[in-house]
């Protein structure tokens, strides 16, 4: 009982999500003397609304699930953010990831604020009807607060194409028209982009090419380990090989490969696809995910889940570059240490902002209802990318800042602009 209590007190005791994202925000408003009112408004979400959701189960009983919608900031346009399916979804989680989407986004120089969304459920367990049914009863229960021109929610985990759709269906009932830019993400055939599937990956790509030239690695010649080799990773790898990167490991969740002379990215793609692993590919060395983070190479792309670089590890990771694929995969205490050994880090609310800047063409090309080809997505996207990636590395080197707290700084001072012209301080 004693033990429990004393587990439960620890539980109590540790930081949400939200407390991180408010303690960021502060560290960068003292690197940049924020005017103090603008810092007390930030600090805050300008809305978040909690709805019951009465789903009609397969069984025939009704299942009250509990959903959530936090706009943090449109002081530079809609809020834009995905929904998240999970059963530890919070409010203090979406509140925090609402906040960052407020940073990445203001960091992409995209004109579009933060937002996040979430259910408390477990989809895994759930019915493709039930889950239809929970789709259709949330974007309802969301739909005053949502809009084309006022929050434009996207996928997250355990979301896709297939709930932005019925999202999009349930929305146009509701409005009495068609308003595919009400969400982005969609499918092709009823108002998606080309080049949104890659675009996360194409993203962090760019970032990395352009770091590359700050720091004197020529591509044709480094290496590169991939941490996590679902979409981000997958296409992260593709076009470092494209430039003539050799990608020497890679990993998923069941463990991960090597191969000194580096491995056919898309053969791996292959195998995993045929066996659901990358583990077991044939010509490659077995090594866990935490041996592929102290890989000796020239680009770690940490592309898995949170925390993944942390004090314990930090002083063990043995790479010129890292570009953070996933969100939040190096902690605070690691930032220092790496920022110590002259370990550049693209942060993620840059190094992944392909996604929602891809988002955002989406939403361009569905208000104009014109559609661009693959190509002009992509020469957008890479000048937006290239564009991002050098105001955030100035602003870092100007303030002799590591490049996550330089693009806050960035990300932090353009919404403060916003909000200053529009007279809110």
């Amino acid at each position: 009982m004693h033990n429990r209590k004393n587990q439960e007190a620890l539980r109590m005791a540790k930081k949400t999500p939200y407390d991180m994202a408010v303690e960021q925000l502060e560290k960068c408003a003292k690197i940049m003397d924020l005017d103090p009112n603008a810092l007390e408004i930030l600090r805050y979400p300008n809305r978040v609304l909690s709805v019951y959701i009465p789903v009609r189960m397969d069984n025939g009983k009704v299942k009250v699930f509990n959903g959530y919608r936090s706009q943090h900031n449109n002081a530079l346009g809609p809020y834009k953010g995905g929904i998240r399916y999970h059963p530890d979804v919070t409010i203090e989680e979406v509140m925090a990831l609402s906040m960052w989407m407020t940073w990445k986004c203001s960091v992409a120089g995209i004109p579009l604020g933060g937002g996040k969304g979430g259910i408390v459920c477990n989809p895994k367990e759930m019915s493709v009807g039930e889950i239809e049914r929970l789709s259709r009863g949330y974007f309802a229960a969301i739909s005053r607060i949502v809009g084309d021109k006022e929050d434009i929610p996207a996928p997250d985990v355990n979301t896709s194409g297939r709930e932005m759709a019925w999202f999009m269906d349930e929305y146009s009932r509701y409005s009495g028209y068609n308003v595919p830019g009400v969400v982005t993400g969609k499918p092709l055939d009823i108002g998606g982009s080309e080049g949104r599937t890659e675009a996360t990956g194409r993203g962090l790509w760019v970032t990395v090419c352009e770091a590359a030239k700050k720091s004197g690695i020529s591509l044709k010649n480094a290496t590169a380990a991939v941490q996590g080799f679902g979409n981000v990773g997958l296409y992260s790898a593709l076009f470092l090989s494209s430039s003539g990167a050799k990608i020497v490991a890679v990993s998923d969740s069941k463990g991960g490969i090597y191969n000194k002379d580096g491995l056919n990215v898309k053969a791996v793609a292959d195998f995993k696809a045929k066996t659901g692993s990358v583990v077991n590919f044939p010509g490659a060395k077995s090594i866990t995910n935490e041996e592929l983070l102290e890989t000796k190479c020239d680009i770690l792309i940490p592309a898995a889940l949170e925390n993944q670089i942390n004090a314990s590890n930090a002083d063990k990771i043995d790479a010129k570059l890292v570009a953070e694929g996933a969100n939040g995969p190096i902690s605070p205490d690691a930032d220092e240490i790496l920022f110590q050994k002259g370990i550049m880090v693209i942060p993620d609310i840059l190094a992944n902002a392909g996604g929602v800047s891809t988002s955002y063409f989406e939403w361009v090309q569905n208000l104009q209802n014109y559609y661009w080809t693959l190509e002009e997505v992509r020469t957008r996207l890479d000048a937006l990318m290239v564009k991002a990636f050098n105001n955030v590395y100035e602003k870092a080197s100007k303030n002799k800042i590591d490049m996550r707290m330089g693009a806050y700084v960035c990300a932090v001072d353009r919404v403060v602009k916003a909000m200053k012209l529009r007279g809110w301080i």
